[in-house]
C-alpha cells in the first residue's frame, strides 16, 4: 500500500510535468512507471532523483546491460521488491537471457552468504587487498 498518492499526468505541477516529460522523451515511450508517480509529490526530489539516474544509468565505462544487472543485484541485497522487478525488467529489455539471471542471483546469493561468514568470523582483511594499484 503506497504512503503517498500515485499522480497521474492531470494532477501533476508544473514542475512534475517537465520532468514526465522528459522522462518520456529520454527513455522514448509514453509510459511513466510508478515510482516516478510517487516521487512526482515532490518535485525537487522527483528532479533531483532522475538527473541522477540519467547521469549514473547513461553511457559511460560500462555496458548498459552490466549497469542494469548491477541495479538488480543491489536491489536483490537491500529487499527492494519494486526495484528488482522495474530493473530486472530493463535488463531482459538490454538482452540480459534467463541464464545470465540465474548466473547474477546465484552470485547475489553466494557474495551474501560469504559476506556473512567473514562478517560473524571477523576475518581481518589480507594486507594484499589493502594494497592500492599501481
Amino acid at each position: 500500500m503506497p504512503t503517498v498518492r500515485l499522480l497521474t499526468d492531470d494532477k501533476l505541477s508544473p514542475a512534475a510535468r517537465a520532468v514526465f516529460d522528459d522522462i518520456r522523451a529520454t527513455r522514448k515511450t509514453t509510459y511513466v512507471n510508478d515510482f516516478w508517480r510517487g516521487l512526482a509529490n515532490d518535485p525537487v526530489t522527483l528532479k533531483r532523483t532522475w538527473e541522477s539516474i540519467k547521469q549514473v544509468m547513461g553511457p559511460g565505462s560500462l555496458d548498459p546491460l552490466v549497469k542494469e544487472m548491477l541495479y538488480v543485484a543491489v536491489s536483490i541485497a537491500h529487499g527492494c521488491e519494486y526495484c528488482v522487478a522495474s530493473h530486472t525488467a530493463s535488463a531482459r529489455t538490454k538482452g540480459m537471457t534467463p541464464e545470465q539471471h540465474m548466473e547474477l542471483v546465484a552470485v547475489v546469493g553466494m557474495a551474501a552468504e560469504t559476506n556473512r561468514l567473514v562478517t560473524a568470523l571477523q576475518v581481518p582483511v589480507d594486507e594484499i587487498f589493502r594494497t592500492p594499484p599501481a
